[in-house]
């Protein structure tokens, strides 16, 4: 047993305590008897001077050159290479993740931030022709201020990097708000911050609860922008919040993704997607295949596969080797999950293996639920509709490929999807006529890279994307800007047009 790393929120390039010095805990989620960290509670105060820290650095950090910017991001992306075993190592305590994901965690932000460094040369405008006779017209990206940054506990460090290094690289300054769960992660990537040298002020760091801070965040006059990912009940109140106090906002929420499997399909393919999609990270990532949409010609034989491939995943924590599933990541989410079973059996879903909290043996004092399978579920159950968040996956019978296509779209939400098909014509077809942002064509639907666009449709988001240059978009302002060298008035639409 470690001794519990001592959080605290980094304000104006310092660290402090909460002004009223309340702290919480954060655990491991495969030994809830181990502390991995202490943080703090903190509150409006805190909020306020954060906010404070970042609107005055944001004065200064605007006017440095993107360029000079960047420069900044890519030491932070070669500081996290020199730690990424030991950040891995400390994701895979205090979230639960099996090591292999936890490596790949630091990676996409390592990934993230040479390509966001790259970027501070590329922040194109356009130049465009003027209608009038000596006018040059073009347009600039602009920062837009402050940042408040709101991320999830499921990546603790991918998540954060996708959101400050582009808002950095923009010229902005920003203040982040981690899940309550990951405390330590988010820690230790702000030092990284730190050590990288970007001047006080730029990015901050508040813990706490987002009942109270987050909130806090949301509703301060002085944050121009607030980039969330979460649930989509939470988004709603924060997009909401963003309305009525006009702040930009950019939303990433639940998804309800499904793979297709068609009876041309190479089947054992279709399965390493289906058992990476529906378990990987325990089922707690948006993109997480939580619906397998089944042809009927192949429905039994794949099911059978599925069954005897499930039935063979190791639980346990995610800091040992032998780990294929690790932990939910705490009692709520835990019950939550449960009670999505309960459900399933009301509704007439059959459990064809798992279906329990698992807590025999070492897994006693965590929060571990079996890998399950539900068979016999039809489209309108709530467990196809609403996101579990869990290693979960239901199984639904189609007999055209139309069918499928129709169920898939049948949905509040619309983030990642996946067809398994040998056949170019349906392949193309699920590509146009498939509602969601992400599809996947022989692939499983959880995976991204950081030079794509990231996000959905529907309830899964609010139009806007991460990663890739459309965060741009999210984290600039367009001007655009007209020189007028012709020594005399010339109005637009009038004088060209008389």
């Amino acid at each position: 047993m470690t001794t519990p790393l001592s959080c605290r929120n980094y304000i104006n390039g310092q660290w402090l305590n909460a002004v009223g010095e309340a702290t919480l805990e954060s655990r491991n989620p495969a030994d809830k008897t181990e502390i991995v960290a202490t943080y703090p509670r903190s509150q409006v105060n805190d909020v306020d001077t954060a906010v404070a820290s970042a609107r005055k650095a944001y004065r200064s950090w605007r006017t440095v050159p993107a360029p000079a910017r960047a420069e900044y991001i890519f030491r932070v992306g070669e500081i996290l290479l020199q730690h990424k075993e030991e950040l891995a190592q400390l994701i895979s305590r205090e979230m639960g993740k099996p090591l292999t994901e936890a490596r790949g965690d630091v990676q996409e932000g390592i990934d993230c931030a040479f390509y966001s460094a790259g970027e501070g040369r590329r922040l194109f405008g356009q130049t465009t022709p003027s209608e009038m006779s000596n006018k040059f017209a073009m347009t600039v990206r602009m920062p837009i201020g402050v940042c408040a940054l709101i991320t999830p506990w499921n990546f603790p460090v991918a998540i954060p990097c996708w959101k400050a290094m582009p808002a950095l690289v923009c010229g902005n300054t920003v203040i982040l708000k981690p899940a309550e769960d990951t405390s330590a992660c988010a820690t230790k990537l702000i030092e990284i911050f730190q050590q990288a040298g970007l001047p006080p002020g730029v990015i901050n760091l508040v813990h706490g609860v987002g009942e109270e801070a987050g909130k806090a965040l949301v509703e301060h006059p002085n944050v121009d922008l607030v980039s969330f990912t979460g649930s989509s009940e939470t988004g709603a109140f924060v997009g909401a919040t963003c309305g009525r106090t006009h702040k930009r906002v950019c939303l990433e929420m639940g998804g309800k993704n499904a793979q297709i499997v068609m009876e041309d399909a190479d089947l054992e393919l279709a399965l390493d997607g289906a058992v990476w999609g529906a378990f990987g990270t325990t089922g707690q990532r948006c993109t997480a295949t939580s619906r397998l949409i089944l042809h009927r010609d192949i429905k039994e034989k794949f099911t059978t596969m599925l069954y005897e491939r499930t039935s063979k995943l190791r639980l346990g924590a995610g800091n040992d080797t032998d780990t294929d599933i690790g932990p939910i990541i705490n009692e709520k989410q835990l019950q939550q999950v449960s009670k999505y079973l309960d459900i399933a059996r009301e509704e007439g879903a059959k459990v064809l293996i798992g279906g329990e909290i698992a807590s025999e043996g070492s897994l006693k004092n965590g929060y571990f639920f079996q890998p399950t399978i539900l068979d016999r579920v039809t489209p309108d159950m709530r467990v196809a509709r609403e996101e579990i968040f869990g290693p979960v996956v239901a199984l639904i019978e189609v007999s055209s490929f139309e069918e499928a296509i129709a169920i898939l779209n049948d949905s509040n939400y619309g983030l990642s999807s996946s067809v398994y098909t040998r056949d170019i014509n349906r392949a193309f077809t699920a590509m146009r006529d498939i509602e969601a942002g992400i599809t996947y064509i022989n692939g499983p639907t959880i995976g991204a890279e950081v030079h794509l666009p990231f996000g959905g449709v529907k309830q899964t988001g609010n139009g806007h994307r991460e990663a890739g240059t459309t965060a741009l978009d999210v984290f600039t302002e367009w001007k655009s800007v007209y020189v007028d060298f012709s020594g005399s008035l010339q109005r637009a639409q009038i004088d060209n047009r008389s």
